[in-house]
């Protein structure tokens, strides 16, 4: 057979399979693909025009009409993307990259309207096997195989979100395990141990000597979370033994919850997933349970305290968010993901006279790398690089990475795993950017990766360096046209569970005799992402969090949130006057603001961490505090299994938009009700911004009144 014939006969096989004689992928062309080979006219057919653009005036006009405008409730489908945009920067990109007919976020979810499948909404379709896809219906209620709704639907929310999430944290923690043996046997790697004293803390904790040589300790204790990462399944995790709540503990081992090995209950939950293996839909959830304890411990939090020990602890400080921290004479280098592991050796090497010299041996005035998505939070946070000369500020959340190219000054554009959309080389064949990926577990296509290999992360990191210095070297040969939108916030950062503690006096007595007078009610972790969708774009978290500080909530933030609460304003302290009476008082009276951005989403396990301490401070269980976990526009897979996590703690999440779990009332019951009924927490699914707000101010309420504190 030749291979004309090959080519005919898959041609043929596929119309077969369809039913038809055409296949949806012969209607796309060149310019349907993202591979930058198929765009060679790139530049001669988008034309950017940055004098059209409608500009946003300054932050403090611009803040007034964020307020204004989401006080109208008209984030609907009528005016979408603009209506539910409310980052000044973003808005003015957006419409430079619109009207020049690029693909881009916003544009692409309209496209996909309205011909997202509502089977796969609800979670009842499946592509498991060769006589699917299945789809259930009134007139078509089993699968192929004989797979009911409940089954679908709950093995769909296991194979498809929780497995995912819970191993790419726990893949996280994993690299960041590596890093720290890396810095404790290779001092030529560029890597530092800069918080010593919490390696010694942990690595007690976990049982062993602390009293030894720090790079000595630094590998036995990255060997410890290696080798319990990678424990079978039926063996209990010591990470989970030495580091979560005792009470917790007794109610997992009870309800057969306590995980083994993080890797190992990946694949164990995998091959339940396989086709006519498990069909018991509650076993399905109650294993998503489980995989949500791996999930932190085994991945938030440990990776949490690894980068810390290697970057430094939290720092509160003033810092700046937003394109308007680009600079048109400086070698712009954006560092995006959530591994910020190279970038820090980076920022190291940037802050040095060297390289500044480099720099301006090439004709700029300097060097700066900034931070974008939930990396960017992460680096703002810790006080090991915030403070560095080569450090330049945070950026902007997910949806606002192709805006951000398309200023035209971004000369390299380097991430690690998660966040990267795959439209990212058009635009940067576009805008001139050099991409580099520094992990090969994210390549796209047509561009540069690095081998992750720690123990040669400063090599690594100037060869990042260089690219960066030769690729603004061809942006001023061209002349090329930019565009920085001027907009920049202020904005407090550096929360933690110990920088919390010590901003108190060394205790958190203080905010618990705030919570028991009542001038704080509880607490709300408003974390996640943000989504494109109608309603949200950040206008559905800005809301939501306006409402519960008006009703004297304090917020911990955490992920793409962050971005938008900051530059919305509401992580300067200036927000206090925005809050309830009572909040408002404790906010002025310790000069900080309503919400304390934690960083990243990774760094959820940081808030887990805090909320531990105030529950042995009450001598209480997790399940008791007043607290809510919020994810008002999760995205993706790892916010399910944070989900799964917080369902674990005994805490009550609100997840928005709605996940697939429509399709199923038992699972709806299960994750909504049952859970609650074995000491577990419950999920709550709701859109609307007003309801949110009360239900979260309820719940507290509720377990105020158990506490005795109302």
């Amino acid at each position: 057979m030749s291979d004309k014939d090959i080519q005919k006969s898959y041609e043929h096989s596929a119309e077969r399979m369809r039913g038809d004689n055409k296949t949806f992928a012969a209607d796309l062309t060149d310019k349907d693909y993202n591979d930058p080979l198929r765009h060679e006219d790139i530049h001669d057919r988008v034309k950017i025009d940055y004098d059209k653009i409608d500009k946003m005036p300054g932050m403090e006009e611009v803040h007034k009409w964020q307020r204004e405008h989401i006080a109208k409730g008209d984030q609907s489908k009528e005016g979408y993307p603009l209506n539910v945009i409310i980052d000044p920067a973003m808005r003015e990109m957006y419409q430079a990259v619109h009207d020049a007919g690029m693909t881009n976020v916003f544009d692409r979810f309209s496209q996909q309207q309205p011909t997202q499948c509502k089977f796969c909404i609800e979670g009842l379709s499946c592509q498991l096997c060769a006589n699917g896809p299945c789809r259930i219906s009134k007139n078509a209620p089993r699968g192929v195989c004989g797979v009911d709704a409940h089954t679908m639907v709950s093995r769909n929310f296991v194979y498809r979100h929780v497995t995912i999430g819970t191993s790419a944290n726990i893949f996280h923690c994993h690299q960041a395990a590596r890093t720290l043996k890396a810095a404790g046997q290779h001092p030529e790697s560029g890597l530092k141990i800069r918080d010593p004293e919490k390696l010694k803390k942990y690595a007690d904790m976990a049982g062993l000597d602390a009293n030894q040589p720090i790079e000595k300790l630094a590998v036995q204790f990255a060997d410890w979370v290696i080798d319990d990462i990678h424990s079978p399944y039926h063996i209990e995790s010591k990470t989970v033994e030495a580091f979560a709540p005792t009470k917790r503990k007794e109610l997992w081992r009870q309800l057969g919850l306590f995980p083994g090995g993080g890797y190992s209950e990946v694949a164990y939950a995998q091959t339940r997933c396989m086709t006519n293996f498990n069909s018991d839909p509650v076993e399905f959830l109650l294993n998503s349970v489980r995989l949500g304890i791996a999930n932190e411990y085994q991945g938030l939090f440990l990776l949490d305290i690894v980068q810390e020990i290697l970057m430094g602890t939290q720092e509160i400080a003033m810092k700046q968010q937003n394109m308007g921290l680009l600079k048109e004479g400086m070698i712009n280098v954006i560092t995006n993901g959530h591994m910020p592991l190279l970038a820090h050796v980076a920022i190291d090497l940037a802050s040095t006279d060297k390289w500044q010299q480099k720099a301006k041996d090439a004709g700029a005035d300097g060097i700066q790398i900034l931070g974008h998505v939930c990396e960017g939070q992460q680096l703002i946070n810790y006080e090991g690089t915030h403070n560095q000369k080569g450090y330049g500020g945070q950026e902007g959340e997910w949806l606002s990475q192709e805006y951000l190219l398309a200023t035209g000054v971004i000369d390299l554009f380097m991430f690690d795993y998660n966040c990267t959309v795959p439209t990212m080389p058009l635009f940067a064949k576009r805008f001139g950017t050099k991409l580099l990926s520094t992990h090969p577990v994210i390549k796209l296509q047509g561009t540069d990766t690095l081998d992750f290999v720690p123990e040669k992360m400063q090599e690594q990191a100037e060869k990042a360096l260089e690219m960066a210095i030769e690729s603004f070297k061809k942006r001023k040969a061209e002349n090329r046209k930019t565009y920085i939108p001027p907009h920049v916030s202020d904005c407090m950062v550096g929360f933690s569970t110990e920088s919390v503690r010590n901003a108190l006096g060394g205790s958190f007595q203080p905010l618990i005799e705030q919570i028991a007078n009542g001038n704080i009610r509880g607490i709300a972790t408003i974390v996640g992402c943000t989504t494109a969708r109608y309603g949200q774009g950040g206008s559905n978290i800005f809301k939501i969090t306006q409402g519960l500080i008006k009703n004297n909530i304090l917020v911990l933030s955490g992920g793409c949130t962050s971005s938008v609460m900051e530059y919305t304003g509401l992580t300067n302290p200036k927000a206090a006057d925005e809050c309830g009476e009572g909040l408002k008082a404790v906010c002025k009276q310790l000069g900080i603001p309503p919400v304390l951005t934690y960083g990243a989403c990774v760094d959820i396990g940081k808030m887990t961490h805090t909320a531990k301490e105030l529950a042995d401070a009450l001598n209480v269980d997790t399940n008791k505090l007043p607290l809510v976990i919020g994810a008002p526009e999760y995205l993706e897979q790892k916010a399910v299994a944070d989900a799964c996590t917080a369902v674990a703690l005994g805490w009550l999440v609100h997840v928005a938009p709605v996940p697939s779990i429509t399709g199923s009332d038992v699972v709806v019951k299960t994750l909504t009700e049952t859970t609650e009924t074995l000491g577990l927490g419950k999920v709550v699914v709701e859109m609307d911004a007003e309801k949110t707000i009360q239900i979260y101010v309820d719940h507290i309420e509720k377990k105020r009144k158990e506490l005795g504190l109302n």
